[in-house]
């Protein structure tokens, strides 16, 4: 449910990596709904949102309800000021501390997708996000293209064999929360992570140069919140991690609250 992008795509869309929110794809915008529906049904999809206005419900090219009868999702409740906060983490990058400490201060319970080299180089992490009562995503063993893989046993593989090793770091059982890697996904992927027991969580990768300044990125994120979002930031990026504090304490001035990706599915 998220996309291969373009890096000269992504500059169009958002700027940069930085961290948008509900997955601001590039390749397909659309408003036409038997478009959008034919899109959504494609053997391999790149789908995107539109935002039509500032603090509005994005619209994608894959319907809410389409998603939903694959257990899958990209949005929240609408009629709440409630969002949730959401880190794909590739690998650490030196932010993580810092930004669960600013999650602490605001007691804001995130999601974390992580692959296999996280848990391996990082199990400390791992931990302390459980520990302080984290949600930690699949975001499978090796975040490879999932499109491309149509045999059930080899996706399978991915997101088991990250299962294995979070229980293995952990004690724990991983909530059965996926994330595609890349932004890429099939209407047949899709119905595999169902029959897994998965919720699949829609979005779109960014890449991790060319950062954005402070006043850039909260200028991109701010009028694209809205009641339900899904926030989708990176760990490994500096930007996200310094300005992570304010952008919480603006949501809050806002009146919004902070729910888990639990509340969604």
């Amino acid at each position: 449910m998220f996309i291969v992008l373009k890096k000269k795509i992504i500059i169009a869309v958002a700027a940069c990596i930085l961290t948008i929110i509900a997955i601001p794809v590039a390749i397909h915008y659309t408003n036409n709904a038997a478009e959008a529906v034919q899109a959504s049904t494609s053997a391999n999809t790149n789908w995107g949102l539109s935002f039509p206005k500032d603090g509005g419900t994005p619209t994608g090219n894959a319907s809410s309800e389409f998603l939903q009868q694959y257990n899958s999702f990209y949005v929240g409740d609408t009629s709440k000021k409630e969002v949730y906060i959401t880190f794909d983490a590739g690998y650490e990058n030196g932010y993580t501390p810092a930004i669960l400490d600013t999650l602490k201060k605001h007691n804001v319970k995130a999601t974390f997708f992580v692959v296999g080299n996280y848990i391996e180089t990082s199990p400390d992490l791992i931990n302390r996000m459980v520990e302080e009562g984290h949600i930690v995503g699949n975001h499978t063993y090796h975040h490879p293209d999932m499109s491309k893989i149509s045999d059930i046993t080899s996706f399978q593989k991915e997101l088991e064999d990250l299962e294995a090793l979070y229980q293995q770091t952990t004690g724990q059982e991983m909530q059965k929360l996926y994330r595609p890697p890349q932004g890429k996904f099939s209407e047949s992927n899709l119905k595999q992570a169902s029959e897994l027991g998965y919720k699949t969580l829609a979005y779109v990768d960014w890449y991790v140069d060319n950062q954005p300044t402070r006043e850039e990125a909260l200028e991109k994120l701010l009028p694209r919140v809205h009641p339900g979002a899904v926030i989708l930031l990176h760990s490994t990026s500096k930007t996200n991690a310094e300005i992570l504090d304010e952008f919480l304490t603006a949501l809050e001035e806002q009146g919004y609250t902070f729910g888990t990706l639990n509340d969604i599915v």
